[in-house]
């Protein structure tokens, strides 16, 4: 997904963004799904109009039934975060960026995971079904080879050459000097 900056200046691109991210088919009402009769009912937080269904009469936004419903935040705002959830920024600097609340702004990074997670395919393999040789084939398969050390191992049974440290035990009855 690609969030070119020079669209973040202009709120009017960041809300018609937004609008075609969450509603690819157009704007439609979340009651009836009519996407004609659409009437502009206020405009207080513009570029986000609240518009009035003719058919139902529901009174609805770009956000009502998205990850978005409920944020007061500025389209350009939301791009910014979405740009950097998908960077794979952490929570707490783009908080620091944006001058916000943590606590609130992963909140929100949660709520877009759920999504996320709810239009994920569940089968992303090729096949229905599939072998565990299959899934493993490459296993491991980008590591460095083990290293060997110089010499060659002790044959079992046999003891390695080489300086042994072991610590003289004191003996019976003595003050731990050498025997």
């Amino acid at each position: 997904m690609d969030f070119p900056i020079a669209d973040l200046l202009d709120p009017l691109a960041c809300y018609a963004k937004l609008v075609a991210l969450l509603h690819p088919e157009g704007l439609a009402c979340p009651r009836c799904g009519s996407h004609d009769g659409l009437k502009v009912q206020r405009r207080h937080r513009a570029p986000v109009l609240d518009y009035r269904c003719s058919g139902c009469g529901r009174v609805f936004n770009a956000w009502t039934g998205t990850a978005l419903q409920g944020t007061q935040r500025r389209p350009a705002e939301i791009l910014l975060i979405l740009r950097g959830f998908a960077q794979g920024t952490s929570t707490a600097r783009l908080a620091r960026e944006l001058a916000c609340d943590r606590m609130k702004l992963l909140a929100l990074r949660h709520r877009f995971q759920g999504n996320a997670l709810l239009g994920l395919d569940r089968n992303p393999l090729g096949d229905a079904v599939v072998e565990a040789d299959e899934m493993y084939q490459n296993a491991g398969g980008k590591r460095h080879p083990p290293s060997r050390p110089g010499r060659p191992a002790a044959v079992p049974g046999q003891q390695a050459s080489g300086p042994r440290h072991l610590r003289q035990r004191p003996a019976a009855g003595g003050r731990g000097g050498r025997p």
